[in-house]
């Protein structure tokens, strides 16, 4: 292009891909203004105006505004201070698609009604402080009146949600979940007793002490650790599994040990090998209930949160100690 050429508007839109009527506009508003025109009143641009369209068509695409974009060509602004200002926006405007989004994904696989909506909606939307007063209301209602050791109760408050500053859908929708459990009253009522009547016991303050909390921390990593191992298709035949699954029993052994002072590793081998899928709830105690609402709210959190967490369906959580059973079962047989 030669910089002491003059072109048409026709020629200008042609380079620019900019429409003659948005040249005009441009024009008309101050923009970029034609360098001349002819002695019949038809607008010219040189190469510095074709230049200068060409970057207010780019920023037009970026969602940048006239003013904006009359600051940067006045040079009352910089190029990057407009693009770190716009991508504050833009940034901005994904989360809130995010949100939406995760709000549309949640109504298409459930029956949802306007008031839902609106619900789902004010939920995605929260800011950190108004999702940490809604989860300290949780825990302040399940542990009214909780007589535990000293520390318990702040480590339950401490099982929080953390969403990330750009959310997936998934932590998103998972996020919309864990707001609607911990605001039912049902959830809440049903979990509080759970805790009332497992702590209601010597043996169950016993289990809120530092030592036993540590313990219960391993005990659950160990879970955690043979659970993604059977989901990632590790075979239960080999040593690998084997060894898992008899962590896991001495794991078991250890904590029976601490709170009634029997300890037998073989019982809690006997325990996980004669494990039956059929009559997998049985081994559960009888605050079934209370564990799997807490499973769920450990399992949304790890979600949230992006770490491991328990898998909340049973079929699946039943293969897992079924495959735990098997690798013990083959332990057993080597062995004799």
């Amino acid at each position: 292009m030669n910089e002491l050429e003059l072109y048409s508007i026709g020629d200008v839109a042609r380079r620019t891909g900019l429409s003659v009527s948005a040249i005009r506009f441009y024009a008309d508003e101050g923009v970029v203004a034609p360098t001349g025109l002819t002695e019949g009143g038809f607008r010219r641009y040189d190469v510095h105006a074709v230049a200068r369209l060409e970057l207010v068509r780019t920023l037009r695409d970026l969602g940048a505004g006239l003013d904006d974009i009359r600051r940067v060509l006045g040079a009352e602004t910089t190029l990057h201070e407009l693009a770190v200002t716009h991508l504050r926006l833009v940034e901005d405007q994904l989360r809130q698609f995010r949100a939406r989004r995760a709000v549309l994904r949640t109504i298409t696989r459930q029956h949802t009604t306007a008031e839902q909506v609106s619900l789902m909606h004010k939920l995605a939307s929260m800011s950190d402080d108004d999702r940490d007063q809604l989860v300290d209301r949780f825990w302040d209602f399940v542990t009214d009146g909780l007589d535990v050791r000293p520390g318990y109760v702040e480590r339950l408050h401490s099982l929080r949600p953390q969403l990330p500053e750009e959310p997936s859908t998934e932590q998103l929708e998972a996020w919309i979940a864990l707001a609607e459990i911990v605001r039912d009253e049902v959830f809440r009522t049903t979990l509080r007793d759970f805790f009332q009547r497992t702590f209601g016991t010597a043996q169950g303050k016993l289990i809120t002490s530092p030592e036993m909390t540590a313990r219960v921390e391993r005990h659950r990593k160990l879970l955690l650790a043979a659970q993604a191992a059977q989901q990632a298709g590790v075979p239960a035949d080999v040593p690998e599994a084997r060894d898992l699954a008899g962590q896991v029993a001495a794991s078991s052994a250890e904590l029976v040990a601490a709170m009634t002072g029997e300890h037998d590793v073989d019982r809690a081998r006997r325990a996980l090998v004669e494990f039956d899928r059929n009559g997998k709830e049985a081994w559960r105690p009888a605050e079934a209930p209370g564990l799997k609402l807490l499973t769920k709210y450990h399992s949304l959190v790890a979600t949230i949160n992006g770490t491991p967490g328990p898998d909340p369906d049973p079929d699946r959580a039943a293969a897992v100690r079924e495959w735990m059973a098997d690798g013990l079962r083959g332990s057993s047989t080597r062995s004799t």
